[in-house]
């Protein structure tokens, strides 16, 4: 698909319903196993869609019956794959994608993981790095770097002891088993679980919800703080920083029209922009 910025996608499918943008990873053949090219592909969209005061939400999901079966080892170069060899030339494919290449964590709009099906390895880690995760409870999931001979990637040692509690990441990461969707939400690693013919209208209804009722800017402030605070260790630096915040916020359009929305009965209508309106605060970590 050719996006309205003149890029073409060739292993995720794109669409807009309304105010929720949906990307799904496309190689069902390959049960969407990842490649570095679908990763530029969706770091793009995502990041245009966070330029887009119009997309209050975005879905990312699998085609078919998984939602990524991992580091495509064939296409890596087989034993080579974690080596890095085999993997094209990197500085060709991002080229091809031009502009902001900003991590999930760091853009302003909530994006949901409808994980449908299986999710390993670094098919596993890619939504770990979204705000919400919905998944089928039969889905087969599972860290399984380990059983490659290969530690875990991304950020996972750092975040997932923060996600879940050291205890139960060290169960995962160390065992490197597969478990399902049911025990991913008993042990908090994604928000719901689902039966898998559930999981995309979930994540949309989620979506839509997020996208009707919630205001962009408080929104985008939540997600940043919320993150940036996972760093912070002086919870009275951290409590003065939200509380300014706060006010900032308690002081913007959007505050009287959440109010005036919930006494007058009827939906809010936005004013703040996404992409325009955030606190002088947060500039710098946009």
């Amino acid at each position: 698909m050719t996006t309205d910025v003149g890029v073409t996608y060739e292993q995720i499918a794109v669409e807009r319903d309304g105010p929720v943008a949906i990307a799904t990873l496309n190689r069902p053949e390959r049960m969407n196993a990842w490649t570095w090219q679908m990763s530029m592909e969706l770091t793009h969209f995502l990041n245009v869609c966070d330029a887009d005061d119009a997309v209050r939400a975005v879905v990312v999901t699998g085609a078919g019956k998984a939602f990524c079966a991992g580091a495509d080892l064939e296409q890596g170069g087989g034993g080579n794959t974690f080596a890095g060899d085999g993997l094209g030339d990197r500085r060709e494919i991002a080229d091809r994608y031009p502009g902001p290449k900003k991590g999930v964590q760091d853009l302003s709009t909530p994006v949901i993981a409808a994980i449908n099906g299986a999710a390993v390895g670094a098919g596993l880690t890619l939504p770990i790095e979204y705000d919400l995760r919905i998944a089928a409870d039969d889905a087969k999931l599972g860290f399984v770097f380990n059983r490659r001979g290969v530690m875990p990637d991304a950020d996972l040692l750092w975040f997932l002891p923060k996600l879940i509690g050291l205890s139960r990441a060290m169960d995962l990461l160390l065992t490197a088993r597969i478990f399902d969707g049911k025990l991913a939400e008993q042990w908090g690693l994604v928000s719901r679980s689902v039966p898998k013919d559930e999981v995309l209208p979930t994540a949309l209804e989620m979506a839509h919800d997020i996208a009707r009722n919630v205001g962009p800017v408080s929104a985008a402030i939540t997600k940043k703080l919320a993150y940036q605070f996972l760093e912070e260790m002086d919870r009275g630096h951290a409590l003065r920083f939200q509380s300014k915040l706060f006010g900032w916020t308690g002081r913007q359009a959007d505050a009287r029209e959440g109010i005036m929305a919930f006494l007058e009965k009827r939906a809010p209508e936005w004013k703040l922009s996404k992409t325009k309106d955030l606190p002088d605060e947060l500039r710098d970590v946009t």
